[in-house]
């Protein structure tokens, strides 16, 4: 399949996801234009330290929503629909990035829930990482969503570094990506509280 892409650092789309994007440079405008009159489809993907180099996977997204502003900029919804693995870019001649991917690199049939544990490991975690970050949540709401959409909404907005994203984007499993993730929240809470917690559990 060949694409457009949007290389974004920190943005993460999985399948059965919505990413909101706003979108104001002049050729990633052009961009949306054109994908709103040909596939209506754009791959979401990393810059790997730089904004010329890209991980090798990403997702694809379903431009669902989209409002053009007076301006000339875009609000967009892409709803993931696989994550592909890229092959090459493509010069078509545009002022925007296309490339040729493999969507048949992964799995992205709906996953296996989680089990029970597991569950309550992510939700624990959660609150212990929103508590840290002094994050007002609706954890009602959050206690309602499925279980491959708390974990990928949870992944999508943590404030991990782009690695650690790109690290849970590639998991090959829905129990995999959760356990890494409590992982990294852990790390996480444990950096911003400076350790202490961990010094209070060994005293």
């Amino acid at each position: 399949m060949r694409i457009p892409i949007f290389p974004l650092a920190g943005a993460m789309l999985f399948p059965r996801s919505q990413l909101p994007l706003h979108i104001f440079e002049p050729r990633y405008r052009q961009m949306v234009r054109d994908v709103m009159e040909g596939q209506g489809r754009i791959g979401m993907i990393q810059p790997n330290g730089d904004e010329y180099r890209l991980y090798s996977v990403g997702c694809v997204g379903d431009l669902v929503g989209i409002e053009e502003l007076d301006d000339g900029r875009f609000n967009i919804v892409l709803h993931g629909v696989s994550r592909f693995r890229l092959l090459g870019e493509a010069d078509l001649g545009t002022a925007y990035r296309n490339a040729d991917v493999d969507v048949g690199a992964f799995d992205d049939s709906e996953p296996e829930p989680l089990g029970l544990a597991a569950r309550a490991e992510v939700e624990r975690e959660a609150r212990r990482l929103g508590d840290a970050l002094r994050l007002s949540v609706d954890w009602q709401a959050v206690g309602r969503l499925d279980d491959e959409m708390l974990v990928n909404a949870i992944a999508q907005v943590a404030p991990f570094d782009p690695g650690s994203k790109q690290a849970l984007l590639e998991a090959q499993t829905l129990a995999e990506r959760a356990d890494l993730l409590v992982q990294l929240m852990q790390f996480q809470r444990l950096t911003l509280t400076g350790g202490r917690e961990a010094e209070t559990t060994l005293q």
